[in-house]
């Protein structure tokens, strides 16, 4: 029998506004519009100044280790702004602004580093679930919510980030396989910053491109500069839309670059290059924005002063309030526990005990009879 060839393709790679300043006006013209430009790059502003207070914060130990976002904003603000209100937005930790466009109070994520548990209530209404640091397992819950969504037969869909490092996970491999096999509507974006703490990329993937991972699965691929906002607002937008049409996932590799360690308790002088760092400063996509605008009179350095300052008071009036937020009660525990709590439960924390724990409701009715005639005798 001849030889054939069983499978062949070829991997896109979408770029509209480089770090020379070159904009591709056929794709990006009407991409974003100039009101929304300026918004978003205000949020990307907000976003790295609240970097340079957090890391202060934990640097004064007013709070836990912190992972800075800086020069990782572009993937998850441009999703967030494409992606219907109703869509599940499912982070790891360096999402921080999407989720602020998403509506996510910055104190929420504050809160979370501070060790506050209430930082991971993320309001229902922002369709944002809780930040994941274990690698991996958040793409998993975002299978599940999509798996979800379409066995109640609506049009919402999921999007979850990941680093390339997990991409190496097993989870990563799980999830991928029930969402093409069952035809599960996920967008999976991987976030390949080059660095998985101190292993280099090259370690995790031998391939030219993480983006061929998704080739296994059967999934639709492409590979965007993800510190162009423009070009990953049109990757997403696409990949959204061909998501919700065909109820099946697609595959994203934004190639970005943590600029700062991967947390306050690392330090990355000690395996990075600083030359590689000074080469990925001249891509940063604040950087990147900033110029394309103000060559279009679009942006001028009191713009920039005020939105600077602007960003600063906010963030500072989150620290206050993450800082100032009252005592967590006991029972907080159980209010979050279950929608309607189970009688024992109720017994338990009627009677601050755990005696009823096991009981039969009836029993448990019993004991806390009895324990409230106790109490009226003794008083």
């Amino acid at each position: 029998m001849p030889i054939t060839t069983a499978y062949k393709t070829e991997i896109q790679r979408v770029s509209i506004l480089d770090e020379h300043g070159n904009f591709d006006e056929k794709l990006g013209k009407d991409l974003i519009p100039d009101a929304d430009l300026v918004r978003l790059y205000e949020a990307m502003v907000t976003c790295r100044v609240l970097d340079e207070i957090a890391f202060k914060l934990q640097r004064s130990g007013r709070m836990g280790t912190y992972p800075q976002n800086m020069g990782q904003e572009a993937p998850s603000l441009g999703a967030s702004y494409v992606l219907n209100k109703d869509d599940w937005i499912v982070t790891c930790y360096r999402e921080n602004c999407g989720l602020f466009w998403r509506g996510v109070p910055m104190e929420s994520i504050l809160l979370h580093w501070m060790g506050d548990e209430r930082g991971n209530a993320m309001p229902r209404e922002h369709f944002a679930t809780p930040i994941a640091v274990p690698i991996g397992t958040q793409m998993l819950h975002a299978t599940g919510l999509a798996w979800a969504s379409k066995y109640r037969g609506e049009k919402r869909i999921s999007c979850t980030f990941f680093g390339d490092g997990a991409s190496s996970e097993g989870d990563f491999h799980e999830a991928c396989n029930f969402a093409a096999n069952l035809e599960i509507p996920v967008v999976f974006v991987c976030q390949n910053n080059f660095w998985a703490i101190s292993s280099p990329g090259k370690v995790n993937c031998s391939a030219p491109t993480l983006a061929q991972r998704a080739l296994a699965y059967g999934m639709p691929t492409i590979q965007v500069d993800g510190n162009d906002l423009f070009a990953v607002v049109k990757v997403m937008r696409d990949a959204a839309a061909w998501t919700r049409e065909h109820g099946k996932p697609h595959f994203v590799e934004a190639v970005t670059y943590r600029l700062g360690d991967h947390t306050t308790a690392d330090d990355a002088r000690r395996y990075r290059d600083q030359a590689e760092v000074e080469l990925w400063k001249t891509r940063d996509p604040i950087t990147r924005i900033y110029d394309y605008m103000k060559s279009r009179k679009l942006w001028d350095d009191s713009k920039e002063a005020t939105t600077r300052e602007r960003a600063a008071v906010n963030a500072n009036a989150a620290v206050a309030t993450a800082e100032g937020i009252a005592e967590p009660h006991r029972q907080d525990y159980f209010n979050a526990m279950y929608a309607e709590l189970p009688a024992d439960l109720a017994t338990q924390l009627a009677t601050h005990n755990t005696h009823s724990l096991g009981q039969t409701e009836e029993a448990a009715h019993v004991a806390t009879e009895a324990l409230a005639k106790a109490h009226a005798s003794h008083h």
